[in-house]
């Protein structure tokens, strides 16, 4: 079961609302689509994001790389890719590695008959909750876009704050009001200085945050550790635990309550596996961090969390913000649930029509905010 040969493409699925966060504003997802085919005649999927220029560049390599890989190599792959030099530009290599190691794991996966959570320890659960996502900067925009998540069964919200001191307040407010006690997920993006982290934190204490993300910048381990012990909110990290190196410095530096994973950060699925692992050590639960996944990934999602024991918290998704998609049966959320995969692999079939309607030749609208011609983050903001 080698690779023979490995075909790549960018594309892009249009949002159904913009999104704004601390670092801007999006309209749709950029993602980078792998198809593999084996001597077995099997074929495998692969879905990564594509945040930067580089990456698709990367995958020219890797492509090249992994021509005779044994499907079930995964780790060596991510390895000879880091040991070929890409570690000095990780950021671009793991959203490659990531493509064609979901592909890999699909192939493998096809060929046992099995799905994956079954090849990684069996299904700890079946049902996966989600929360829901709420990206805006005005207030008063949170009520309609709350109450449809309310109306589909959403029980578990995560609301982007970090835009300005006021804000922060007035929208963690806002969405407590209207979603009672149900648990408030307030992510910051690393907009804060320490001095405001502790100063907000104060101020949204009596909201009772389920936790705060990444209220410092993603270097700043030690002021992470500072904020668990000088207030009361789980402090969780997302930009501070992209790699499996990365999640070991923060439980060494007892930095985090709660960690998000993903592994087109991390550079695949079984780095994902092996972060959870550290963390499970550690007593810290883990969720999913989302960027607008398409069905590939949102399996992969899927399959992660039927067999982590330690995601015990819902997964982040961006599912109901998406106007496209690769596959005419992608994952279905109902009343704010997925159900977990039952067929081989990745259990999802790509209709290729549909990835070459979506196929793109540049990344667009990551970063920055159009509206606002010559503005760019800055971390830390405020």
């Amino acid at each position: 079961m080698r690779i023979q040969r490995l075909w790549h493409r960018m594309v892009r699925a249009p949002f159904l609302d913009s999104i704004e966060w601390g670092s801007g504003k999006r309209s749709g997802t950029t993602r980078m689509i792998v198809r593999i085919e084996t001597t077995g005649g099997v074929t495998g999927w692969g879905e990564a994001q594509c945040l930067i220029p580089s990456a698709p560049a990367v995958m020219q390599d890797i492509a090249q790389l992994a021509i005779g890989y044994d499907v079930s190599d995964v780790e060596r792959l991510h390895r000879h890719v880091m040991g070929a030099g890409y570690y000095h530009h990780q950021r671009a290599a793991v959203f490659a590695i990531a493509a064609v190691e979901m592909a890999m794991w699909d192939a493998f996966g096809k060929h046992c008959g099995q799905p994956l959570w079954r090849l990684w320890g069996g299904q700890w659960r079946d049902r996966i909750e989600a929360s829901a996502y709420v990206f805006h900067a005005d207030p008063e925009r949170l009520a309609p876009g709350i109450a449809a998540f309310l109306d589909a069964g959403f029980e578990t919200f995560k609301i982007k704050i970090g835009f300005d001191a006021h804000s922060d307040i007035t929208l963690a407010e806002t969405a407590r009001r209207l979603i009672g006690a149900r648990p408030m997920r307030l992510d910051v993006n690393g907009a804060w200085t320490p001095g405001t982290a502790r100063a907000q934190l104060a101020r949204l204490a009596p909201l009772q945050p389920a936790y705060v993300e990444q209220p410092l910048e993603l270097s700043d381990l030690a002021g992470h550790a500072l904020l668990r012990q000088v207030q009361p909110a789980p402090i969780a990290l997302d930009e501070s635990a992209y790699t499996l190196t990365d999640v070991g410095r923060i439980v060494a530096a007892g930095a985090a309550d709660v960690l998000l994973l993903d592994p087109h950060q991390a550079g695949g699925l079984w780095q994902t596996l092996k972060a959870a692992a550290i963390a499970e050590a550690a007593g810290i639960p883990v969720t999913l961090h989302s960027g607008g996944e398409l069905a590939l990934s949102q399996a992969a999602y899927l399959h992660l969390a039927a067999s982590i024991p330690n995601m015990t918290i819902a997964i982040d998704t961006e599912r109901t913000y998406l106007g496209a998609d690769i596959s005419q049966s992608p994952p279905v959320l109902s009343s704010g649930r997925f159900t977990v995969p039952e067929m081989p692999g990745l259990g999802v079939e790509v209709d290729e029509a549909l990835v070459d309607a979506l196929v793109v030749d540049r990344i667009e609208g990551a970063y920055l905010d159009p509206a606002r011609p010559g503005w760019f983050p800055v971390k830390p903001a405020y």
